[in-house]
């Protein structure tokens, strides 16, 4: 047998499946055999493995015995003449296991080696090729002088970062994710020290390979794509602890006269467990800052609201009169876990103003010395209201806010024209909110272009994807993998490593949409009877409020404008904006909404509309100006998908939806 290739899986049954898919794909034309050892994993990766993929050989541990052991498990059954060890969170190219083997065919001192590795971005993965933590490499390493020097080979030689990635030679070592072993090596050096949990391993095999007289090399004529800690992520493992540990441990064994070598390795332990504690702090921190200042600036503006000018109270007061509302809507709002949770932020922030105003007010009422102006206070807490939650609520409708995935959602190419693609653009219709706002396809040829499938544009081929992802302002680039080669989908993705884009993988299951920084259900959910928000009478009245409030400043503003260019013939009378304009007067008597149902379908409650198709009784709230099925209609929507996105809406809507609808709606009308 030539080649066995060997995973060890930690709960990332998504990453394993795509892994286990293109490995036996490129495996065509060799002998070879498949062996995952799984740690105790609970999300169904054996049963997805014996299910999908028969001829892979299963074992299952029932605890995890860690990264070494369990390979360890595996190479004592191996029977090829090359093993292979490799990550669940990787796919690789059709021809990679073909160049690696030629590779060692044709330097036959080879012992162990790894190829070019990629991040899902396309960017390069350093830690590929790397040099054996010396003194020295260790001291680069922890005082950051390896990234502040990338270039220099006296400080870049922790990831050999002074060395072209597009050309191969012997390195001292390479990552575990993907490291080839000749059966020769194996035979002399055996299996890898179980002293190492995670990590350090790979370090470790590669020294005594070459202590026994072979080379390790990086060969960078294949690729593969590594969705990096993706197993950790799923365990409760202090990662960078385990990793500088693994460091220690490998010094103490190899370098054991190195006391050098070990403090820096501690002192990097302790450094970056800081640096975690101020990065897991810094978005609330940036949130109290926010807030202060949002405080503070409401104290000024009302100051100069009511007396045209700010600093008009005595001198002897400031900085207090900024210092003490501050600390007390700040102090509110951590009591009501406004830094704490992300969940419930924005109206947690409104109730801690007023709350935290309200207080104010008693306090000014008791203690004469600062009730300068009760009237610059109550102006303060109004413009606190609106700014506290205001600048959340801009984050969460520019996307800044990574929490959140409404229907601003990313600008998608979906790579694959096939069934599989438009299952997909099929599924991401049905979850109303999953982040996705299906910009084209991408063909595997030229022929099609401009051509449309379920009202959907090919605006591209995989030669020009590039250039149609600048174009278009692409963030997410969907590749359905039945379709498209492992080869392709990897060159198009080392081809964008300097484009800002998230490159994104759909398992032929079709189950998952597997990302950098995330895996999507593509599943889709039946809507089952709850109570939907339009129902509830708060909701109804914020609504009608916001109609009211909008309509009346439009019709005041807007409509007499819009009547006059088209009186004088500078309006198209099929433009949409028009029709909406004409429809203002039915928002302001409450006929219609400016977020609503669509024209065609009837709220259910009565069954008298002709395209009413829910059951009677599902309130779904008056017919808007605009809407989900209104965005999308030009998407050639099914039946299904419209009530879905109605069923959606009803059951999520909210004032802040509506204002998110109604941008999306503008949006359209400049983009279109």
């Amino acid at each position: 047998m030539t080649l066995s290739v060997i995973i060890v899986n930690y709960n990332v049954r998504q990453f394993l499946e795509n892994a286990l898919a293109s490995i036996v794909r490129a495996l065509a034309g060799l002998e070879g055999e498949v062996i995952v050892v799984d740690n105790a994993s609970d999300d169904g990766s054996v049963d997805m493995v014996r299910e999908k993929f028969p001829a892979v050989r299963v074992i299952a541990n029932r605890e995890n015995v860690g990264f070494a052991c369990a390979n360890n498990m595996a190479l004592r059954d191996a029977r090829g003449s090359y093993l292979l060890l490799i990550n669940p969170d990787t796919i690789v190219q059709e021809d990679t296991f073909h160049v690696m083997l030629d590779f060692f065919r044709a330097h036959p001192h080879a012992g162990l080696a790894g190829c070019k590795i990629l991040n899902p971005d396309g960017s390069f993965q350093l830690p590929c090729r790397r040099s054996f933590p010396t003194p020295w490499v260790a001291f680069t390493k922890v005082f950051g002088l390896s990234a502040m020097f990338p270039g220099s080979r006296l400080f870049g030689r922790y990831n050999l970062t002074y060395l072209d990635p597009d050309a191969s030679y012997e390195v001292d070592a390479v990552s575990g994710s993907f490291m080839m072993i000749s059966r020769e090596a194996f035979d002399k050096i055996g299996g890898l020290d179980e002293a190492f949990f995670m990590y350090g391993e790979d370090l470790d095999w590669c020294f005594r390979v070459r202590q026994a007289g072979f080379s390790v090399h990086y060969v960078h004529s294949t690729q593969i794509v590594h969705f990096k800690g993706e197993s950790t992520r799923r365990s409760n493992i202090d990662e960078v602890r385990v990793f500088y540990r693994a460091m220690e441990l490998f010094v103490e064994k190899h370098f054991s006269r190195s006391r050098a070598g070990r403090l820096f390795l501690r002192f990097g332990i302790l450094l970056r467990g800081a640096a975690a504690v101020v990065a897991r702090s810094g978005a609330a921190m940036a949130s109290v800052v926010a807030d202060g200042m949002a405080v503070v600036g409401s104290l000024i503006l009302a100051e100069m609201i009511y007396f045209g000018r700010p600093l008009r109270f005595p001198a002897y007061a400031y900085p207090l009169v900024w210092i003490i509302p501050s600390v007390t809507v700040l102090l509110v709002g951590a009591t009501l876990g406004v830094y704490a949770t992300y969940r419930g932020r924005i109206r947690r922030s409104a109730v801690a103003v007023i709350i935290g105003y309200v207080l104010l007010s008693a306090t000014v009422f008791f203690v004469k010395t600062f009730a300068f102006s009760r009237a610059v206070l109550v102006i303060s807490g109004c413009l606190a209201f609106l700014a506290l939650p205001g600048w959340r609520i801009v984050l969460r409708l520019t996307g800044a806010g990574a929490h959140r995935r409404g229907i601003f959602g990313s600008r998608t190419l979906i790579v694959g024209t096939g069934n599989a693609g438009q299952e997909v653009l099929r599924r991401l219709r049905a979850r109303v909110d999953d982040g996705y706002d299906v910009m084209g396809f991408i063909d595997t040829t030229n022929a099609h272009i401009g051509e449309k499938i379920a009202g959907v544009e090919i605006v591209g081929s995989m030669e020009n994807v590039g250039k149609v992802v600048e174009a278009r302002h692409i963030t997410d680039v969907i590749f359905s993998t039945d379709e498209i080669p492992y080869t392709s989908i990897l060159s198009v993705i080392s081809r964008s490593n300097k484009r800002s884009v998230n490159f994104r993988l759909v398992p032929t299951s079709l189950e998952s949409i597997i990302g950098k920084t995330r895996i999507d259900d593509l599943d889709t959910l039946p809507l089952v009877e709850i109570d939907y928000n339009i129902h509830r009478l708060r909701n109804r009245i914020v609504k009608r409020t916001f109609d009211l409030f909008v309509s009346v400043l439009m019709l005041l503003t807007w409509y007499p404008t819009v009547l006059l260019l088209r009186v004088l013939g500078l309006f198209r009378r099929d433009v949409p904006v028009l029709r909406w304009t004409n429809d203002l007067p039915l928002v302001f008597w409450g006929e219609k909404s400016l977020v609503g149902r669509s024209d065609d379908v009837g709220s259910g409650t009565g069954g008298n509309d002709s395209g009413a198709f829910f059951p009677r009784g599902i309130y779904l709230g008056p017919r808007g100006l605009t809407g989900l099925v209104q965005l999308h209609d030009a998407n050639d929507l099914t039946r299904e998908e419209r009530e879905r996105y109605e069923l959606y809406y009803a059951k999520n809507q909210s004032l802040l939806l509506d204002i998110e609808i109604l941008l999306k709606t503008i949006l359209n009308a400049f983009r279109g």
